[in-house]
């Protein structure tokens, strides 16, 4: 049996050192020039407005440099590892955009500091999603009373940066009061003794228990399908989850992480293993979790990372989260958001391509319209109709409101002829938003000008906003630690282990009972996990970008 344990973060660099010596990477250089899309994908970074572009295979630092019309020496410098290690296949480079002038950003952080002062002798403490007061005031030796009176506070709700002002300890006086709500006067007083215990209680129950707890984690990953993109793309999850064990204990949360190598259908961990784990993350395929259950069906909590359709087995796995958000919550969200934004006198009309092979995704996108109780005008043509739908359209649209139009369709060449016919609307200055489910981003042949005139909606599982400053840091960590481009499943390995390693430190055995109640905000992905009727746990936490007129994306939320 292939295990693996880190207890320290001596331990964690090494096996991050050691996890790289394993796959033998090939520079993309070394390959010939492959033709490069320009990304419908725009980001500010410093003010400029640039492109994130995901390097494919066998494209080369010069094909890149030419499709976006700048030279390397300007990707060197917003990507400074790519010249010293060369490309790496779904990497993310940030490529300036030439014909952009630079944006120069309002500084939020800089004023809302302003108009919070610490004491002279205090400080500010800026609230993570996972804190509470009584977290915080452990943390800085004060108590929450101290902390409430500094700033104002009238009830124990905090919100997410929040800045909290801590005073000094040469501050705070100390007075003999309650250390939880304050009865009215209208209550009958208790006598002390009959109280103290279920006070005590009170506070142990909403308290942070175990803040400094060890955390057993088992990742079970196939690691070993040499050269294959899987096993790339499943090595980069694994560094992510390596970088989030090393920040949680930064923060004082230890983690023992035991990695099993799954590589051709193989599970090689015991019962005893997996049921012992305070979390399983893994494995990656319907089918090997199927498995795992089988071997260990008392697991108290397996998380899956990647694969959509293990969401079959949450029905019947009440100790089982999916992590990514099923395509049809992805449509209902969709749907929801539509249904918000409407107003009198809008109107929405829904677009299905004529004589099209059924399809369960195009099913699920018309009935969550309908489950909406959406009004709507329905609108079904041909792709050979292409030239001849303006007018059509145009007796179904308003002039006084905003046409808001959803696609339900996963042809590639009628959503781009649609996404074109929408445009010439836009050019006859009728008032257009469409509203379009996540797969539309990976179509390569519609031009990203036309996502941006038609102020796309997008309902998705998966963001990463590069103007989240965690973003960024993690971005330069992970350079630093790996020497290389954080992917997409570098960014999903780092969220989930964060996300519930941090759950259970803070819970206890009992964090499973909690993930309803903690929405979880995290680099690209959004956990807001609800429980189904017999079973475990699905993420529903959908995330919402638009693309605005002036070539930005912005995530609202």
């Amino acid at each position: 049996m292939e295990k693996r344990v880190i207890r320290s973060i001596g331990w964690l660099m090494l096996a991050i050192v050691m996890t790289f010596v394993l796959p033998a990477s090939v520079s993309a250089q070394e390959y010939e020039n492959t033709p490069v899309n320009i990304s419908k994908e725009k980001v500010r970074v410093d003010g400029k407005v640039c492109y994130s572009h995901i390097v494919l295979e066998r494209q080369t630092l010069f094909s890149i440099s030419k499709a976006y019309n700048v030279s390397i020496e300007d990707i060197y410098r917003y990507n400074p590892s790519v010249k010293e290690n060369g490309l790496k296949k779904n990497s993310i480079l940030i490529i300036p955009c030439n014909d952009e002038p630079a944006i120069h950003a309002a500084e939020p952080e800089k004023a809302e500091a302003s108009a919070v002062q610490p004491p002279a002798d205090g400080t500010i403490h800026i609230v993570k999603w996972f804190e509470d007061l009584d977290v915080i005031a452990s943390k800085y030796g004060v108590t929450v009373e101290a902390i409430m009176k500094a700033n104002g506070l009238k009830g124990r709700k905090l919100t997410k940066r929040q800045k909290l002002i801590i005073p000094a300890l040469s501050d705070i006086v100390v007075e003999e009061t309650l250390t939880e709500e304050i009865p009215s006067t209208e209550e009958v007083e208790t006598p002390v003794e009959e109280t103290e215990e279920p006070v005590q209680e009170k506070q142990a129950e909403d308290r942070w228990i175990f803040p400094n707890r060890e955390v057993s984690v088992s990742l079970l990953l196939p690691l070993k399908a040499t050269g294959s993109a899987s096993s790339r793309n499943n090595m980069d999850f694994y560094s992510g989850v390596l970088l989030a064990t090393y920040d949680l204990a930064e923060e004082g949360i230890k983690t023992e992480l035991s990695v099993y190598d799954t590589a051709d259908g193989n599970l090689p961990v015991t019962q005893e293993r997996i049921e012992n784990s305070d979390l399983v993350i893994g494995p990656i395929s319907s089918g090997d979790l199927s498995r795992l259950f089988e071997l260990a069906p008392d697991a108290k909590a397996v998380i899956s990372p990647l694969d959509p359709r293990a969401e079959e087995l949450v029905g019947t796995h009440e100790n089982m989260i999916q992590a990514p958000v099923p395509h049809k919550l992805q449509y209902e969200d969709l749907a929801a958001w539509l249904k918000e934004d409407r107003k009198y006198p809008d109107k929405v009309i829904v677009i299905t391509e004529k004589g099209a092979r059924p399809s369960t995704a195009v099913d699920m996108m018309k009935a969550a319209v309908d489950s909406a109780g959406i009004s709507y005008s329905p609108f079904s043509y041909s792709i050979l109709e292409g030239r001849n739908v303006t007018e059509p359209l145009i007796k179904l649209m308003t002039e006084k409101g905003t046409n808001r139009f959803l696609i339900a369709s996963e042809s590639e060449a009628f959503v781009n002829d649609v996404v074109r016919n929408l445009n010439v609307l836009v050019h006859k200055k009728y008032d257009i938003v469409l509203y379009a489910p996540s797969k539309i981003r990976s179509f390569e042949t519609i031009e990203a000008e036309n996502f941006h005139n038609v102020n796309m909606h997008v309902s998705l599982g998966y963001y990463i906003y590069y103007s989240d400053k965690r973003v960024m840091d993690f971005i330069m960590k992970y350079r630093a630690l790996f020497n290389t481009e954080p992917t997409q499943f570098a960014f999903q390995g780092y969220d989930i282990a964060g996300s519930f390693i941090r759950l259970h430190s803070r819970y206890g055995n009992r964090w499973p009972s909690k993930i309803g109640d903690n929405e979880m905000q995290m680099l690209q992905s959004t956990f807001d996990c609800m429980k189904t009727e017999d079973g475990g746990y699905i993420n529903t936490g959908a995330r919402r970008i638009i693309y605005g007129n002036d070539w930005s994306i912005n995530k609202i939320k």
